[in-house]
């Protein structure tokens, strides 16, 4: 969608202040949404499926994945708010769409699987008190960066992706629950992942503009469609899903009890350093995409509030936790449009359907299958994403050994957890996330190695191959 002059001048769509029109606000602001409403609602839906009472799982708690699908709209609608009407310092007043955070899951896996709803009181206490911590961040994110350059960032995000691919292919043929039937992997359970792929793919290439940004959104509407048509989802089971569902709710605070776990109050507190840097990152892509200027100081410690402030509060009543959206930085950079009053709009749709159980009803028949597709693509986007980030890295021997051993241990605890079964809960918890140690390592490691690594040591490290010399 181009900017026109039918919305407002040049000067005007680079004010965050200025409001457009309320029927051209409206449609902008539920287009954020759009951006964003999938990878919102999936963490939820993960989690659910990895403690068990997610997709397929008869378990009796099943309808509690109902009530985690609520809290993540209802939730991302609150931080957004903070965002962009701020309050004092807490916010950066600028169009930052909040939404729930892939980030975290590596972390948040290991302490809820198989605990079924027994797991969520320890999960959302980390949440609450790691949000919190991630509040204070605030007070010296200018004073950390240093410590988190684009090699440390960007192997971050790319072990995130990393760390959840498994669960689209797992997704995609049928589930965890279905894992040893013959069903499991079924032709029939691909080609609807495979659909949602190609649609996706088709319009995010092929077409531009709003089609190409909610490209994910309506491949999962195709698949959905295409799931009735054979049979995988039936008009009985989504009547059932409606009628069973309240027409609004109300969030229920400490609903799923309070547990102090100190891997989860860890493992959030560290990395809320990483979904702090994020959201700097973003901060300054807003700035620079929608008014050509640099973020200031003050937007820059008032989104880190925003961001631990959103995610404590979601804790509080069973939401998980909250960081700004990449993907809605460049929405802003494609539509021109920098009014943070369009984000308000998308923020209050966003607490609406949180308010209104019905949505989440129908978000709740989406067959794993279809949503296996849409995760496929998310989570690889997030691995080339991370490897993005890194192709700003300048390549010398010194951050390759770095990236090296960050990664080897990393991603081999997420392969082979059983490695650390000896570990105390606590720190085999941390360590089989896989993210956490590689992230620790990375940052170590670039602090206290020195800048020059003599060359035949890399040599001997890398068995010859040297990227310098291919």
């Amino acid at each position: 969608m181009a900017t026109n002059d039918s919305i407002g001048t040049p000067e005007q769509l680079r004010n965050p202040n200025y409001t457009p029109s309320l029927g051209k606000a409206i449609p902008l602001g539920i287009q954020h949404v759009l951006a964003m409403f999938v990878a919102n609602v999936t963490p939820a839906i993960i989690l659910a499926g990895v403690a068990g009472f997610g997709f397929g799982s008869n378990s009796p708690h099943f309808p509690e994945l109902l009530y985690m699908i609520q809290m993540s709209m209802l939730f991302a609608g609150v931080a957004t708010l903070f965002q962009t009407i701020g309050m004092g310092p807490i916010g950066a007043k600028l169009p930052i769409v909040q939404g729930t955070s892939f980030a975290f899951l590596p972390i948040m896996i290991p302490i809820v699987a198989g605990k079924g709803i027994d797991g969520l009181a320890a999960l959302f206490t980390g949440v609450m008190i790691g949000g919190l911590f991630h509040a204070l961040i605030g007070t010296f994110i200018g004073k950390i960066r240093f410590a988190l350059p684009p090699l440390v960032t960007g192997l971050v995000v790319m072990m995130i992706g990393l760390a959840l691919v498994k669960v689209g292919i797992q997704y995609s043929a049928g589930g965890v629950p279905a894992i040893g039937t013959p069903e499991y992997g079924s032709l029939l359970n691909w080609s609807a992942a495979i659909v949602v792929i190609l649609v996706t793919l088709g319009l995010k290439f092929f077409t531009k503009g709003m089609l190409s940004i909610s490209a994910v959104i309506i491949g999962m509407i195709v698949g959905y469609i295409y799931a009735l048509m054979v049979g995988i989802l039936t008009f009985d089971a989504i009547a059932g899903s409606w009628n069973n569902s309240a027409s609004f709710a109300l969030p229920q605070p400490f609903k799923y009890g309070f547990e102090i776990s100190a891997a989860a109050i860890i493992g959030f507190c560290l990395m809320a350093f990483v979904s702090a840097i994020e959201t700097v990152g973003d901060v300054s892509g807003i700035t620079k995409g929608g008014a050509g200027r640099e973020a200031t100081d003050k937007e820059i410690q008032g989104a880190t509030y925003a961001d631990g402030l959103g995610t404590s509060i979601a804790g509080i009543f069973g939401g998980l936790p909250n960081t700004s959206f990449s993907q809605n930085v460049g929405l802003i950079a494609m539509t021109g449009v920098m009014s943070r009053h369009v984000v308000t709009i998308g923020a209050v749709f966003l607490i609406i359907c949180g308010l209104v159980p019905k949505v989440g009803s129908v978000i709740r028949t989406i067959p794993i299958e279809v949503l296996g597709g849409g995760v496929m693509v998310m989570f690889g986007m997030v691995v080339a994403a991370g490897m993005s980030m890194l192709s700003t890295v300048k390549w010398d021997r010194r951050n390759m050994v770095i990236f090296a051993i960050a990664i080897s241990v990393g991603l081999g605890l997420q392969l082979e957890p059983g490695a650390v079964q000896h570990l105390p809960d606590t720190f085999r918890v941390l360590m089989v996330s896989g993210l956490l140690p590689a992230a620790v390592i990375a940052i170590v490691l670039n602090l206290v190695l020195p800048k020059n690594i003599d060359d035949d040591q890399v040599q001997e490290l890398s068995g010859g191959f040297d990227a310098d010399n291919q």
